[in-house]
């Protein structure tokens, strides 16, 4: 399956939704998932909880997940999509109310890509701060120390250039394109670890460490978007 922009493979479900009910039961389902995971560690987390707190048989969670992991991994992936979606509409207000952000691709100041990474930023402090389950799962499920990390972070940054095409610029051969992903993939790699360290220091995200992640970002990106 393909994410709404056509970007993100997201995982497979064992049989997805066909009627609105059942569209709609999977959406309660994954609600559940994420209130519970904002009350209980991953590793506390079970279906048949999920299963109580959506209000559906255990049977409906497993005819869509096979097990918790699964489900986490498709929140994971909804949160990517939300994430995704709410870049695009502030994006679209901010040009809606300032055409020339649109155009000027490498002004300084509020236009253009500049613009786009703290929206993006933004967005994210947002989702930290109040969307239910993300503090814990954010774009891809914990795991046990034992099992190896998936890399949500290079589904993010894909996610982004895709995102933000407008706004990078185009005209670029294939070893400056090759730059620019790695570039990408770098800043949302940097980003995270920072941001990190930001709501490790304050439960709202320490304003100065989130200040200076905007400018490294900028400062970072320069180099390969001016």
């Amino acid at each position: 399956m393909i994410g709404q922009d056509g970007g993100v493979p997201i995982p497979p479900l064992r049989r997805n939704p066909v009627q609105r009910r059942s569209a709609e039961r999977l959406g309660r389902i994954l609600d559940a998932c994420a209130e519970l995971l904002d009350e209980v560690s991953y590793e506390e987390l079970s279906t048949r909880a999920v299963a109580e707190r959506a209000g559906v048989p255990i049977g409906s969670v497993y005819r869509f997940f096979s097990n918790k992991r699964a489900m986490a991994e498709a929140l994971a992936h909804r949160n990517l999509d939300e994430y995704a979606e709410r870049i695009t509409r502030r994006l679209a207000a901010s040009a809606t109310s300032d055409a020339s952000a649109t155009s000027d691709a490498a002004g300084a100041g509020g236009g253009g890509w500049r613009e786009a990474m703290d929206v993006v930023v933004d967005e994210y402090l947002a989702m930290k701060r109040g969307a239910p389950g993300f503090a814990l799962i954010e774009f891809g499920h914990p795991v046990p120390a034992t099992e190896p990390p998936e890399q949500p972070n290079h589904l993010v940054a894909d996610r982004l250039r895709t995102l933000l095409a407008d706004r990078l610029g185009g005209g670029r051969d294939e070893a400056a394109e090759e730059r620019l992903r790695v570039a990408f993939l770098l800043a949302v790699e940097t980003a995270d670890a920072l941001l990190r360290l930001a709501f490790r220091m304050d439960p709202e995200g320490d304003p100065a460490i989130v200040a200076e992640t905007k400018e490294l970002l900028r400062a970072y990106l320069a180099r390969v978007l001016d």
